[in-house]
């Protein structure tokens, strides 16, 4: 019996199902390697993610600390502000419910025991003033009509051997 053409024909049926078993596995092994790719992918947006919410929480938390009555009350103290009075209201028709009284003043800041020195305080150019906004360089801020040259201070005053000039407009 002739074994020839009975192999021959049986060659290119091998072939076929060894390139197709090695193409599987082939794209078996870049499918298994995107898959991989994605999942490091998505562990590093959910540690990401976690990282993010906890930078929320603590931004809550510090807006939570800053917008609590006691906190708000000691800012509109150190910016100078006081309780106000018992308020009244106007009705509907015009008529005022209650009776208004004034807020009270804050109690003056002690005053300096020493002489004040003959140098008033200056600001250097580009520094920011009170307001928090810088001058340009090269120019001079006027002050508005009725209003004081003189610097103001939110912050009490380091204690030095001269004071600083203060005027108080009283």
């Amino acid at each position: 019996m002739p074994s020839g053409p009975s192999t021959a024909a049986r060659t290119p049926f091998v072939l076929l199902v060894v390139l197709l078993l090695g193409g599987g596995l082939i794209t078996l092994l870049l499918l298994n390697s995107a898959l991989n790719q994605g999942s490091f992918q998505l562990r590093e947006l959910k540690d990401r993610t976690t990282e993010l919410t906890d930078e929320e929480q603590a931004l809550q938390r510090d807006v939570d600390a800053d917008a609590a009555p006691d906190a708000l009350e000691r800012r509109a103290r150190e910016l100078g502000m006081v309780p106000g009075g018992s308020p009244a209201f106007l009705g509907p028709d015009g008529k005022v419910l209650g009776e208004p009284t004034v807020a009270a003043s804050p109690k003056p800041s002690p005053k300096p025991s020493s002489k004040p020195s003959s140098k008033p305080a200056r600001t250097p150019a580009g520094a920011p003033d009170r307001t928090g906004d810088p001058a340009p360089s090269g120019t001079a801020r006027t002050p508005a009509p009725g209003t004081s040259t003189a610097p103001r201070s939110t912050a009490p005053a380091p204690k030095t051997t001269a004071p600083t000039p203060t005027t108080s407009g009283r």
